[in-house]
């Protein structure tokens, strides 16, 4: 928020810079608004121009961009008009220079003056709020919120409470599933399960092969009458 403001009023500053130029000598005491558009595509003249087909209209249009990114908090927008305005003016200087023969800078009038240093002071103003803005943030940042870190990311997938309560798990190739939750008793195989083993209750028990009724070689133990 405060690089935003502070980019926001540099590039202003550069933009005022900029719209009082035209205004003020660019070279050899004529000032900026007498200087053409055109003129600076088909070379100077000393024809004089009428305010807004003058070189202010370039830099009319820039300073309208740098209101239009700070207000959209652009960077890019207000990077482009610091652009505009230091190519036109150094378009100038070249066209100039090529009408003069070579550009001079003197103190007593003579040469560029101080029209062109607002121009450029403008443009590179433009282009250090620019560098000095934040931008706008992203969805994604404005909704974690200004004092939010960032969430660790989670470097393995963290199975959900359906899959850790699932009962049965998933049988594996080549692996016995228990369909129990509770431990299967320990059985010997020689004498079978503990009766005393609370867990072998609720298993019914194999007859004896001895006490089976439907075996006829060995018949039912019976004690005899009486004893």
């Amino acid at each position: 928020m405060i690089r935003n403001v502070l980019g926001s009023l540099v590039a202003l500053a550069g933009a005022a810079s900029a719209v009082l130029s035209p205004f003020r000598d660019w070279y050899d005491g004529r000032v900026g608004r007498d200087y053409r558009v055109r003129d600076l595509f088909e070379g100077i003249t000393a024809t004089e121009s009428g305010v807004l087909v003058s070189i202010l209209l370039p830099f009319l249009a820039a300073a309208l961009l740098v209101i239009l990114g700070v207000v959209l908090r652009s960077r890019l927008v207000v990077a482009l008009a610091g652009l505009v305005v230091l190519g036109f003016t150094i378009l100038w200087m070249v066209r100039q220079g090529q009408a003069a023969g070579s550009l001079v800078v003197g103190g007593d009038g003579a040469g560029l003056q101080v029209g062109v240093a607002n121009a450029v002071a403008g443009g590179l103003l433009m282009l250090i709020g620019a560098l000095l803005m934040s931008g706008r943030r992203s969805r994604r940042e404005r909704s974690r919120g200004p004092g939010r870190e960032r969430e660790p990311v989670e470097p393995f997938a963290v199975p959900s409470a359906d899959q850790v309560d699932t009962w049965p798990p998933t049988q594996e190739p080549g692996m016995s599933v228990q369909t129990s939750p509770w431990p299967e008793p320990e059985v010997d195989p020689y004498t079978g399960p503990d009766p005393r083993d609370p867990r072998t209750r609720s298993y019914p028990q194999a007859p004896h092969p001895e006490d089976d009724p439907r075996d006829p070689v060995h018949p039912p133990h019976r004690p005899p009458p009486g004893g």
